[in-house]
């Protein structure tokens, strides 16, 4: 950690430090959250999977959109960034129907105000992968809205850019996980704005974390999918009768132990990276 960083924020999972006035170096720890609530228990070398699977996407999107990483940590889980004025949407993608989509859509036939076809399943591909915006929560769970609310956020014009290119990341992406026999249900982006006003991708990209991971060779639409995401983290808290409030439960050995593995193994299939070699040379995945 360089003597002139200042400590100046705690999201749920990382440290944020300001270098100088155009650099932040954003510092990955391994807590892990669910339902929106940080749990007591850590798993270890997750902040090390984040920050090298989004090393590895941002040295291959930035044809797609422009994006904060300056440089990469030889600790594996410290990024150098470019400051944004970030904006105030959680900029979803959705492939597959599943998680508060699948809820919504039971409730409603859609989601985000996007009418879907009737009779889908659990689980289920959709046609074409839709926008589906929520508001970033400071406190307690984000909020799904639709494209009206979104636009009142950002604007028109700003809205219409990040629904475009947040589809063009994922298509981009899902593609080639896909022909890695990992299919992206879901993913999460944040967007800022540089001091010209360009859209700049941020915080992180296509990680354990932001997305739903999960292993094509077992995808069966109607039932909910084993993932290499935190849905095994998920899973295991709702069979706790735990109300979703902080403070959240700790985590039995087995399940750290069986999260890490999939964080690990869905890093090494995307990357073609073995874990290892990552943790003597971070860079491999900028390569």
């Amino acid at each position: 950690m360089p003597e002139a960083a200042t400590h100046v924020g705690s999201g749920k999972v990382r440290e944020l430090y300001e270098v100088d006035d155009d650099r932040l170096l954003l510092v990955a720890s391994d807590r892990i959250s669910t339902f929106d609530v940080v749990l007591p228990t850590e798993i270890p070398d997750k902040g090390r999977v984040l920050t090298g699977l989004s090393a590895f996407w941002f040295a291959r999107t930035r044809e797609l959109v422009a994006n904060h990483l300056l440089a990469l940590r030889p600790d594996g889980r410290s990024t150098e960034c470019r400051k944004l004025e970030m904006l105030p949407l959680e900029c979803v993608v959705r492939g597959y129907l599943t998680g508060s989509g699948w809820k919504d859509y039971q409730a409603t036939g859609s989601v985000c105000g996007h009418v879907l076809e009737e009779g889908l399943r659990d689980s289920d591909r959709l046609r074409e992968p839709i926008f589906t915006p929520a508001t970033k929560a400071q406190e307690g769970h984000d909020e799904n809205i639709d494209r009206e609310r979104g636009a009142e956020l950002v604007g028109q014009r700003r809205f219409d850019e990040v629904e475009r290119v947040s589809i063009g990341l994922y298509r981009f992406a899902s593609e080639y996980a896909a022909e890695r026999g990992i299919l992206i249900a879901d993913t999460k982006f944040e967007f800022g704005l540089d001091p010209q006003r360009r859209l700049v991708l941020g915080d992180e990209a296509f990680t354990s974390d932001s997305s739903r991971f999960w292993p094509a060779d077992e995808y069966e639409p109607g039932r909910a999918q084993p993932s290499f995401d935190k849905q095994f983290v998920r899973d295991y808290c709702e069979t706790l009768g735990w109300d979703k409030t902080p403070p959240g439960p700790e985590l039995p050995e087995a399940v750290v132990t069986g999260t890490r593995a999939r964080y690990v193994e869905a890093f090494e299939r995307l990357t073609g990276v073995p874990f290892d070699d990552y943790l003597a040379d971070p860079e491999v995945v900028l390569r």
